[in-house]
């Protein structure tokens, strides 16, 4: 046996790891990435699937399952390396290098965890991310393009992005805030959602003819596990089992709850009754906003963005819905778009130390921390707009993007894939 065990060992030297690996950080990492991915598979999958009308339910099942594959082959391929390379003379807009994970080995260490963990747990980013632009062109879209769209996208805008914030670009240079997310997933989301809303144009009927979920049933279940995996999105984003996470986990939870009762009590006030659908809403504004800010603020913080969260993205729902007439079918700008923006400008005012932050980096004030906050903001949206934009019209103008007036009419499960969510 003991030879058996030296064999194997001068054999694949790469089992033995490097001396300064962290186990119980490796060990949370591991955990959050399964979180993370849980998020999609099946929590947003559940969540958007039981919004949409019984006829298109499985294409959005399939359309999450379908991103979930093909980005985690793209960010493979080139997106990790776009996205956290260092090499190359574009260096503060994109990285390089890494093409198809080359020299990331048995090894290889990202901090004190392996780099093949990091790669992974970022990969859960890169996957839910375009699957969040699903819900703004939801019951309309070619599966075709669909794929083709988010393939462009993760490579030209999510990578350059999450290189700009994460990857020691040029917003990292500035000392951006984003813990999680803010600017690199919900902002840059929402408003690629916008834009595919206006492209696409609205689904037949609206806004005259309802279109109410078909099963809140299923669309709370997927809000619950949206919920539990949030925390492996921001808790994990620590990258250590520290006391950093834990308080990301603490604020993660506080926003969702203050931006769910936000919501309802909205409701209860104009309506007269609260709603499941506004409860699961408003907890998706809470953890989308507190995203961003989920490692640099304290608990009064975290309560005072969920609180906002729930009213600036109700009434941002309201006025995109009813005054703009807008078709962003499951309301991803409204909700992510406004609510990433939110979480990234009041991070940059909460972290003061006074207010239970971190506290500002040396150098920095509130005004020029919120500057830079702005700055991100705005470069993301910029960014995320137009290149969404450019490849939905080259799309359109080559395979077409939108399904004929028939197919949407029969649903896009029988158009699309020839199969049906419920056989009764």
């Amino acid at each position: 046996m003991k030879n058996l065990i030296t064999a194997l060992f001068l054999l694949a030297p790469g089992l033995c790891f490097a001396d300064d690996l962290n186990s119980a950080n490796t060990a949370w990492i591991l955990t959050s990435t399964a979180l993370v991915l849980f998020m999609t598979l099946p929590g947003l999958a559940l969540f958007y699937g039981g919004l949409v009308r019984s006829k298109n339910v499985l294409s959005v099942l399939m359309q999450c399952f379908a991103i979930a594959c093909l980005m985690s082959l793209i960010w493979m391929i080139a997106g990790y390396g776009i996205a956290f390379g260092t090499s190359g003379s574009f260096n503060s807009f994109m990285g390089s290098g890494k093409l198809l994970l080359s020299g990331v080995g048995w090894e290889s260490m990202s901090g004190d965890i392996p780099e093949t963990v990091f790669i992974m747990f970022q990969m859960t980013f890169a996957i839910i991310t375009p699957a969040l632009i699903v819900g703004a062109f939801a019951e309309r879209m070619k599966f075709s393009a669909v794929l083709l769209f988010s393939a462009g996208w993760l490579i030209l805008v999510y990578a350059p992005v999450c290189h700009w914030v994460w990857g020691g670009g040029w917003l990292a240079e500035r000392g951006i805030l984003d813990f999680a997310g803010g600017t690199v997933v919900h902002v840059n989301a929402g408003v690629a959602a916008l834009v595919t809303a206006m492209v696409l144009g609205n689904r037949r009927g609206f806004p005259q003819k309802a279109m109410p979920p078909h099963n809140m049933t299923l669309a709370i279940t997927g809000a619950g596990m949206l919920w539990v995996g949030w925390f492996g999105f921001n808790a994990g984003s620590a990258l250590a089992a520290n006391s950093s996470a834990g308080m990301a986990m603490l604020v993660t939870h506080i926003s969702a709850s203050a931006g769910a009762l936000t919501w309802i009590v909205i409701e209860w006030i104009k309506y007269g009754k609260p709603s499941a659908l506004g409860i699961i809403t408003g907890m998706v504004a809470g953890l989308g906003t507190i995203t961003p800010a989920s490692g640099f603020v304290g608990p009064s913080g975290a309560l005072i963005i969920g609180i906002s969260a729930g009213f600036v993205c109700y009434f941002a729902t309201q006025f995109i819905k009813r005054k703009l007439e807008i078709d962003d079918s499951l309301d991803v700008f409204p909700v992510h778009g406004v609510g990433g923006i939110l979480g990234t400008l009041l991070a940059g005012v909460f972290v003061a130390s006074n207010l239970g932050g971190v506290g500002y980096a040396e150098g920095m004030s509130m005004a020029s921390q919120l500057g830079v906050q702005a700055l991100g903001v705005i470069a993301t949206a910029v960014w995320s707009g137009l290149i969404s934009w450019i490849l939905l019209k080259i799309l359109d103008a080559t395979i077409g993007i939108r399904v004929t007036q028939e197919q949407e009419t029969e649903g896009l499960d029988i158009a699309e894939h020839e199969e049906r969510g419920y056989i009764i």
